[in-house]
């Protein structure tokens, strides 16, 4: 009987990781940052309940430490109260859905990513010299329906070669846009579909893809063929969370696993364990992933470029948090002029989620 025990032990031990090999960059975007410290501080500035239009950005677990603040998300401006402050998300909103924001009458903070910004400036430019648009995006995602209704009238969506086959044979001169958060892989076939297609079109001079979609997933690219599996953090609704699930299969990893935090992760997990993150995944689902994971050798960091790019919060927020900043500083006597400049570069959103729990 010892001796059978014995023989079953080995096989009965739990699986081992011996290294995690974690990706950089990864997590938070400058978009992301700056559209969470944003909404943090219309938190802090008014009281509840403080409404957004859409998710802030697309991740459960952001989303929910909001609604637990106060936040109320709603996918449509009819159901904000007159008069109560409004956010409108990271993703990028039709202009109708910003003017009837800014008509309701409360305090608006438009959080809208400058990539997205750059992106509806160029439909609304191509569009005006009489161009038709073939847009890049997928259905109803937030950032494409923003985008398509600048220009309705002019633009196209398409994320498949057979999409760009079926389009009609356009009289006017063709422009070729996309959504900020595709992989690279998307962009390419597509691309050479539309150039084949329409070989005259117009294409921006810089791609439209955001540049810290590129590098997580040049970064997971550089881990995925070491790895026994992957494990990406991020919501199933966040598109660039599910581009680097697809790369890493891609990449030719057999295991690969999306979670939004660490109680989702397999029991199985062995071997040499690769971790990255989409871009609106806070980091401190990073370290309770790598906590759970518990690799025996530790934790190798593969770093493929830096990131320092930083978008300042809305001009309208800054001029509020300035205004706060010196009413206080006033009531507790201080002389105003003295106060050091209301700075927030420094500061981490994940560190400001953190500070909010």
């Amino acid at each position: 009987m010892n001796e059978q025990l014995s023989r079953q032990s080995p096989a009965e031990e739990s699986p081992v990781v011996q290294k995690v090999l974690l990706a950089a960059p990864r997590g938070f975007c400058a978009g992301v940052e700056m559209a969470i410290k944003a909404l943090a501080w219309m938190v802090r500035s008014f009281e509840a309940p403080v409404y957004c239009y859409h998710e802030i950005v697309h991740n459960q677990r952001v989303v929910e430490r909001f609604r637990d603040l106060g936040v109320v998300f709603v996918d449509d401006i009819s159901e904000v109260p007159a008069g109560s402050p409004i956010m409108l998300s990271a993703h990028g909103s039709a202009p109708e859905v910003v003017a009837a924001a800014q008509s309701n009458g409360g305090y608006v903070v438009d959080a809208v990513c400058p990539l997205v910004t750059k992106v509806h400036h160029e439909v609304k430019v191509r569009a005006g010299k009489g161009y038709q648009i073939v847009y890049i995006g997928h259905e109803g995602h937030e950032e494409a329906v923003g985008t398509m209704a600048v220009a309705p009238d002019n633009i196209h969506r398409v994320e498949s070669v057979e999409e760009v086959a079926e389009l009609p044979s356009f009289n006017e001169p063709v422009a070729l846009l996309a959504q900020t958060t595709l992989s690279h892989r998307d962009w390419a076939d597509v691309l050479d579909a539309t150039r084949e297609r329409f070989p005259d079109m117009w294409v921006p001079g810089r791609s439209d893809l955001c540049f810290a979609t590129t590098n997580r997933q040049s970064a997971l690219l550089e881990i995925a063929p070491k790895c026994d599996a992957v494990v990406v953090i991020g919501s199933a609704n966040s598109s660039n969370t599910r581009a680097l699930e697809s790369l890493a299969r891609q990449a030719g990893c057999a295991r690969v696993y999306r979670v939004n935090g660490a109680e989702e992760l397999p029991d199985d997990l062995h071997g040499v364990v690769g971790v990255t993150a989409g871009a609106s995944a806070p980091e401190e689902l990073v370290e309770s992933v790598i906590t759970r994971i518990a690799p025996v050798n530790g934790v190798e960091v593969v770093q493929v470029t830096e990131e320092d790019e930083y978008f300042p919060p809305p001009r309208n927020l800054r001029d509020l948090i300035a205004t706060i900043d010196a009413a206080a500083t006033l009531a507790f006597g201080g002389p105003v002029d003295a106060r050091p400049p209301t700075q927030d570069r420094s500061l981490h959103a994940s560190d400001v989620l953190a500070s909010l729990a």
